[in-house]
């Protein structure tokens, strides 16, 4: 067990679904925490997929859902929220968000304004901060802060089963041959970052796996590899994308260089079909304006 990216369960009480944001497989990871018949959702999938999301949750018994907690705010981990208290009928899902999050989520303005979404205001949410624990019926999970993809962004502590489930606040590791830096607009703060990147390297002798939304969990030695190399990934990665805009090339030769230099061999993301990285690195110029790089 090294790389998981397939659904399944990957330890006493936890399962991973594909979220299918933007409609691309393996894009978005959901996970399902489940424990004595509580369960809880690590983010959401995309709302035209919540019916055939409760579906599987269904084949599987693990449908209700009892409560979701959202990483961070951005609206492909938040955008199925409002249709899946719909849909679950049977339960008031408890939901549960960074207090920073809070804002973000009831006026989305911002982020439909930069992301050029729809996204509805989500009400109802409970606020979390550093250090509180959801208990779920006996297993007790901690809530760290991870800020600097987004200043919102939690990581969620599984210290029983050595797992730690991080959103997009590290580098996203979509699959063995393709990665993306985590500057994204509109909150991202670089400083912050390279606190978080200390914060879990930190941790690693207590982990065994890292759940990243981007896609897929990280197991064992992969997980070293993943933890100790994402700081270079980012700064070499970063420098590359600046240097392309001050050369005047556009978003769309931008993400043909990024992706030649980086990532070649991406089976997820070809160099046929790469439009999704050319969102990203769009989004990500933009950051890096905000922030002041270029």
């Amino acid at each position: 067990m090294v790389f998981i990216n397939v659904e399944r369960k990957f330890n006493e009480n936890t399962f991973l679904f594909d979220g299918r944001a933007m409609g691309i497989p393996k894009f978005l990871s959901v996970y399902i925490i489940e424990r004595n018949g509580v369960r809880l959702m690590i983010d959401t999938p995309q709302e035209q997929y919540c019916r055939k999301f409760i579906a599987k949750l269904k084949e599987s018994g693990l449908y209700p859902i009892d409560k979701i907690i959202l990483t961070h705010s951005h609206f492909d981990h938040v955008s199925g929220v409002s249709k899946l208290r719909k849909l679950i009928k049977e339960r008031d899902i408890e939901l549960f968000a960074s207090e920073n999050a809070i804002h973000n989520l009831k006026n989305p303005d911002k982020m439909n304004a930069v992301f050029s979404v729809n996204m509805n205001p989500i009400e109802n949410v409970k606020p979390l901060k550093d250090g509180d624990k959801i208990n779920l019926n006996g297993l007790d999970l901690e809530i760290i802060n991870l800020f600097g993809h987004t200043m919102d962004s939690i990581g969620i502590l599984d210290r029983a089963n050595k797992n730690i489930f991080v959103g997009d606040s590290l580098i996203d590791r979509i699959d063995y041959e393709t990665f993306m830096p985590p500057f994204m607009p509109p909150e991202f703060n670089e400083s912050e970052l390279l606190k978080t990147f200390q914060k879990v390297r930190d941790m690693k002798d207590i982990l065994n796996s890292i759940s990243f939304s981007h896609y897929g969990v990280w197991t064992d030695n992969e997980m070293l590899n993943v933890v100790n190399e994402m700081e270079d990934l980012y700064n070499r990665s970063k420098e590359s994308i600046i240097k392309w805009y001050n050369e005047n090339l556009s978003p769309e030769l931008i993400t043909l260089k990024y992706h030649e230099e980086y990532i070649p061999n991406s089976k997820s993301h070809p160099k046929e079909s790469i439009k999704v990285i050319q969102f990203l690195i769009e989004a990500g110029l933009e950051s890096l304006k905000d922030s002041g790089f270029i």
